[in-house]
């Protein structure tokens, strides 16, 4: 194994691999402890099974070298190193300790070779075609590290996802489901249960555009086939710009903020606000149902609403639609905001005395019906949808 030929590994006296392997015990304590100085995350001194498997992960590291020394050509199983990284992933650090760890056994086991290169009679070339071979190990070794790695994030943030799809699963069901079951699957998926919530009901064309980019303390439902967010304590500070920013460029709806138990009624509000809006009875972009509330109640039952209207509206019937539009714009506005002139002209932006003209015309068509409060509040119910409708035909 002496002779001087090309491969690197084959001009490694077989000595120096008996020399390490009859060493490995002492080379892997001072492995161990030189990480256990410089690394904090790996400074366990009195958890024995942890000890146990750094000193493990030590030893196979050195072990398998020593195999690629004596079998150059033989394959390697990467396995227990990325189970090693997977471990990481598991602990919730990076991987920057592991890393630095590999770099500090690669020290170690450089400097007991240069310290048996001389007794042996190690020519300088084979000395660095060993610390090469280190390097390009170490290399390889911080590849499986990396791929087990990842592959635990990635199984990790698959579970949690899953889980808290099931979570809004259950916040969403009707009837609700258990607080108890909730407040496990809560704790299992890492979501922390708040007093409030608001849900975001989202248009079909959500897929289309980029994923919003929210905290993740937001619950996604964007597979749904009505996709959807849940947004925990939607009134705490910041949520409103938050929600602004996030979903800005969508048409979206904000239901109400609801007890926890009741999700699932602020997602039917938002879907019913974005269901109006897609009609142009509400804006187009981002609504709050708690700026449209009125309209809401109004278009919650639209056939019972056209009843109402045809009775309370029928004085206007007979006229011509112009004449419908103004006289139904003076009465709603003379219901709003007050009975005076004056201030009916203002929000019109037409002169007093055209409004006192109308409300005349008005007083002849209802006469005492102006009267009753009962018949006024169904006369705004009725003038408030005809407002919207006409608004959405208009869009």
């Amino acid at each position: 194994m002496a002779n001087k030929s090309d491969n690197s590994e084959s001009r490694t006296p077989a000595d120096i691999v008996r020399t390490l392997r009859a060493g490995i015990g002492r080379v892997s304590q001072e492995v161990i402890e030189e990480i256990q100085a410089r690394i904090p995350e790996y400074a366990r001194p009195s958890d024995e099974l942890y000890i146990k498997v750094v000193r493990t992960a030590v030893e196979q590291g050195i072990e398998g070298f020593l195999d690629r020394i004596e079998h150059p050509g033989a394959s390697w199983d990467p396995e227990p190193f990325r189970m090693i990284g997977k471990g990481e992933a598991a602990e919730g650090r990076n991987l920057e300790p592991l890393q630095t760890a590999m770099r500090l056994g690669a020290r170690v086991g450089w400097r007991r070779l240069t310290e048996i290169a001389d007794p042996l009679g190690l020519s300088p070339q084979s000395l660095y075609d060993l610390g090469e071979a280190i390097f390009v190990y170490l290399d390889q070794l911080a590849d499986a590290a990396a791929e087990g790695f990842e592959e635990a994030r990635a199984h990790s943030a698959g579970e949690m996802d899953r889980r808290r799809n099931r979570l809004l699963d259950l916040l969403l069901s009707r009837p609700p489901a258990g607080a108890e079951a909730i407040a496990g699957l809560a704790k299992a998926a890492g979501w922390r249960l708040p007093r409030t919530v608001a849900c975001v009901a989202l248009d079909d064309r959500h897929a289309t555009r980029r994923a919003p980019a929210l905290p993740p303390d937001v619950l996604l439902g964007l597979e749904r086939p009505a996709p959807c967010l849940l947004v925990p304590d939607p009134n705490g500070p910041g949520q409103g710009p938050m929600l602004d920013h996030a979903l800005r460029g969508y048409r979206a709806a904000i239901g109400p903020a609801v007890p926890l138990a009741a999700a699932a009624t602020s997602l039917r509000w938002a879907r019913e606000a974005l269901e109006l809006s897609g009609r142009g009875v509400l804006p187009r972009g981002l609504l709050r149902c708690a700026d449209h509330l009125a309209t809401l109640v109004v278009f919650k039952d639209e056939e019972l609403v056209s009843a109402l209207a045809e009775v309370r509206l029928a004085p206007l019937a007979h006229l011509r639609p112009t004449q419908q539009d103004r006289l139904a714009e003076t009465l709603l506005a003379w219901l709003r905001h007050g009975r005076g002139a004056g201030e009916v002209a203002a929000r019109l932006h037409v002169h007093p005395q055209t409004v006192r003209y109308r409300l005349r015309q008005l007083e002849e068509l209802y006469g005492d019906q102006l009267a009753d409060p009962e018949i006024r509040f169904e006369l705004e119910i009725a003038l408030r949808a005809r407002q919207a409708v006409g608004a959405s035909l208009r869009g």
